[in-house]
């Protein structure tokens, strides 16, 4: 009885906690089909201003990849009114801080200022889309930025080319098939020309969406919008082509080598659905079951009674039209791989035989609560997912009510995602092992 007490007072507790948290906004298109998300917050003293443009490594073709995540560092070179070298400059100068970043399916930017330079930000990022500079200069230049960024994070790390095994290996003919920093012989052989294609293709305001978060007052933003944004031509409509891969109906088995590691690591990968389709959200829910966190019972398994793995995961990766499901196992010493593979078969089997109990439902349902409660503690994580829902998602509003997504999931559909994604003959086995010297 006190359980089910301490139960009805967390749920009422959480309960308050999202009707508190509702996040506010407002969202229009420009004429020439720029996407405008608002969210006005008071409570502290400055803005993000970002844009989200769809288009990443996905978009592009297989003789030349990493176009994309190589924009996310070319925008930076300037524009006809901002200097060469001067970007940073001009943010830190005014007291903000800024970044992009690029995954497989958008390219994001922002800028976060002092309320009172909310203004800058938005000129600033007019003036990345209005006509930022693409010469042969700047793509010389940051061409060299990549390839250390390469071998500073995948070539030279330990277990950095990981996530490159396993898109090479569970996407065959997909778009999916390259990592986004893509192929450095694939930037050499490009064109200044292709570059410059490749801009006037994406970086179009009908490509993009454009959030303003924080210490604004909306009228005054949508005058400065309409200022700024409101001229910039409507580009070309895009056409996106995308080929899906055939299912997986062998288990199949590869071997990788990494010359930085001591110790293999084996990845069981299966392939899901995209993230906007709700068995990605089960397929979440899943994923923490197995493996989130020490009490999980993979980790209680293998790391602390049987003593066979270093670590071991289950990690959902969700993309716009895809998405896989991967273990991930660093075995204890001598385990062999088999060892490892015969105690996750095992949990995925009873996961599809016999519901988890109703303690285990309750916990997973708590921490996704908890989750979504401290999803968006600050005004860039809330700018970045306003945009995120609207260009991937296809719903702006999903920052509210995801976590009915997450609610309604039961205990069968556990089991059943389980049964219909989790099966040995739809998986690809990765051997990542060390170089032999």
């Amino acid at each position: 009885m006190k359980k089910r007490l301490l139960s009805v007072a967390a749920a009422s507790f959480f309960g308050m906690m999202l009707n508190a948290q509702q996040i506010k906004f407002e969202e229009y298109d420009l004429p020439n089909g720029l996407h405008v998300i608002l969210h006005q917050d008071n409570s502290a003293p400055v803005v993000t201003t970002g844009v989200m443009y769809h288009v990443g490594a996905k978009d592009e073709t297989a003789k030349r990849t990493g176009f994309a995540h190589f924009f996310e560092h070319l925008l930076f070179e300037g524009t006809p009114n901002i200097k060469r070298g001067e970007w940073m400059k001009i943010v830190s100068s005014n007291g903000g801080q800024n970044n992009a970043n690029t995954s497989n399916d958008r390219t994001y930017y922002y800028e976060t200022f002092p309320s009172n330079n909310e203004q800058l930000g938005l000129w600033m990022e007019a003036e990345r889309m209005r006509h930022a500079v693409i010469n042969q200069i700047g793509v010389d230049t940051q061409r060299e930025v990549v390839k250390e960024e390469k071998r500073l994070n995948m070539d030279n790390r330990p277990y950095g080319n990981l996530f490159t095994a396993i898109l090479n290996n569970m996407f065959t003919n997909s778009q999916y098939h390259w990592p986004t920093i893509g192929s450095m012989e694939d930037l050499n052989a490009a064109k200044l020309e292709e570059f410059q294609n490749f801009y006037k293709k994406y970086y179009i305001p009908n490509n993009a969406t454009l959030v303003v978060a924080g210490d604004i007052k909306s009228e005054q933003t949508k005058k400065w919008i309409q200022e700024y944004y409101g001229g910039i031509p409507k580009g070309a409509p895009i056409t996106r082509t995308y080929t899906k891969d055939a299912p997986i109906t062998q288990e199949k088995v590869v071997t990788y080598t990494d010359a930085n590691i001591q110790l293999p690591a084996y990845i069981y990968g299966y392939r899901t659905p995209a993230n906007t389709e709700r068995d990605s959200k089960i397929l979440d829910m899943l994923s923490a079951y197995l493996s989130g966190g020490k009490s999980s019972v993979l980790y209680k398994k293998l790391v602390d009674q049987d003593k066979k793995a270093l670590q071991v995961s289950a990690n959902p990766i969700a993309f716009e039209k895809d998405g896989v499901f991967a273990f991930f196992a660093i075995p204890m010493g001598p385990t062999p791989e088999a060892d490892l593979r015969k105690v996750i078969d095992e949990e995925i089997k009873k996961v599809q035989t016999t519901l988890i109990s109703e303690e285990d439902y309750q916990k997973l349902q708590n921490q996704f609560e908890n989750q979504f409660v401290n999803a968006n503690s600050s005004i860039q994580g809330i700018a970045v997912s306003l945009a995120t829902n609207h260009v991937l998602m296809g719903d702006t509003n999903l920052i509210n009510k995801e976590i009915e997504i997450y609610r309604s999931i039961t205990r069968q559909d556990l089991q059943n995602a389980a049964k219909k994604y989790l099966n040995p003959n739809q998986r690809v086995i990765i051997n990542y092992l060390p170089e032999k010297k």
